[in-house]
């Protein structure tokens, strides 16, 4: 029951995390112009983008309960702020509590501290899955709200969720996931102790390894994280999709997503080495791009779609699995909420690039541009790999 907790908890956090589509309608309501919306948007980029390896450092530090518990108290904090703004600059402050809204890596956190190591790529894939369920189940459940009964009376559903969501953490997560780890001093046991430490944050980039895969993770995660935030306007835009066929195509992203995460990739990393998965991911992605930059209509949007969230889906989990397996397990939170830095990033300067991208070459661009970056990435592995495999037979 321990073991299964943070997934079920996954599931009912998000079930109730509509916090983005009542916003966009409340924002509306009290005169936000687009310009404004950017404004806000990129500031919630910055705050989670700092928030993240301090939240990472807290749940190293308190535990992985203590942390999945903050992100559950403010994310409730956050819905009681949006259910009571009535002034254009409410809608600014109700968004600091996503300084702490990490709700997914405090869950991977507590996964990867009661996983084997050779487990844990399927046990990350798994936490996906729960989430892909809980954003369909909290789409839709948000919509009819927000229909009937108004904005304000959502957030405070969503309040009431993640409040219920804090009572089954503190009721089914053991109060210590990790494992024992001997310290070898006081002094260092004090500077551990320090949540706001940066040089214990950055010296995570020094082991073994830690670099190389974190850049990856960042090089060519960024294009395909360009596409992802400007696929509403890509949507509208170009395919002239109206509202409800783009919600038929986002639930059939969902769909492929929880069948990738739920019954695939926990195959795959039990039959192959994660470096292999990692080449075979962004091997596809290169591919998915340039499908990418010559697609025009819905259906061929739909056909590159599959091994899109394919590629994307594995190559998150094995980069996290990898990340979190070459740092002492005293450290795996910090890593996290590094690795949780990197979506924040990419949210923060993706529609900056993407726009610019778009409006000035077209959905060619954006294409292109994550077939070459994945492409050169996936030569370099390649490269790597093979001079590995030879050294290994000589």
């Amino acid at each position: 029951l321990q073991r299964a907790s943070p997934q079920h908890d996954a599931a009912t956090t998000t079930m109730f995390h509509n916090g983005d589509g009542v916003f966009r309608y409340l924002a509306k309501k009290l005169g936000f112009d687009t310009l404004w919306f950017g404004y806000l948007q990129s500031t919630v980029g910055v705050i989670q983008l700092i928030g993240g390896p301090v939240f990472g450092r807290f749940g190293d530090v308190f535990g992985a309960r203590a942390a999945l518990s903050l992100a559950c108290a403010s994310t409730s904090v956050f819905f009681v702020l949006l259910a009571i703004a009535d002034h254009p600059f409410m809608l600014f402050i109700h968004k600091l509590p996503s300084i702490f809204m990490h709700v997914l890596p405090a869950c991977q956190m507590v996964v990867t501290d009661l996983s084997e190591p050779e487990k844990r790529a399927d046990a990350l894939s798994k936490l996906g899955l729960c989430f892909g369920i809980g954003m369909i189940a909290g789409s839709t459940l948000g919509g009819h709200l927000s229909t009937h009964y108004g904005e304000k009376f959502t957030a405070c559903v969503g309040a009431a969720g993640s409040a219920f969501s804090l009572l089954l953490v503190l009721s089914f997560i053991p109060k210590s996931t990790k494992s024992e780890v001997p310290r070898s001093s006081s002094k260092s046991e004090n500077q551990n102790q320090k949540v706001f430490s940066l040089g214990e944050i950055t010296r995570l980039m020094t082991f073994p390894g830690v670099m190389r895969i974190f850049l990856i993770k960042i090089i060519t995660g960024l294009p395909s994280g360009i596409f992802q935030v400007m696929f509403s306007i890509i949507a509208m835009d170009f395919f002239k999709l109206e509202a409800k066929q783009n919600g038929y195509l986002m639930a059939y992203f969902g769909i492929v997503q929880m069948v990738v995460q739920g019954g695939v990739i926990g195959r795959l990393t039990s039959r192959f080495p994660e470096r292999s998965l990692l080449l075979l991911s962004i091997g596809v992605t290169a591919g998915v791009g340039l499908a990418q930059a010559y697609m025009q209509t819905v259906f061929q949007l739909c056909l590159t779609v599959t091994p899109w969230i394919f590629s994307l889906s594995v190559f998150n989990v094995i980069t996290d699995s990898m990340l979190t397996k070459s740092v002492p397990s005293s450290d795996t939170g910090t890593m996290l909420g590094l690795c949780a830095s990197v979506q924040s990033l990419i949210r923060t300067i993706g529609p900056t690039i993407g726009g610019f991208l778009y409006m000035n070459y077209g959905l060619t661009s954006i294409g292109l541009t994550e077939f070459f970056v994945n492409s050169v990435v996936f030569v370099y592995l390649l490269q790597r790999h093979l001079r590995k495999t030879e050294r290994q037979k000589e």
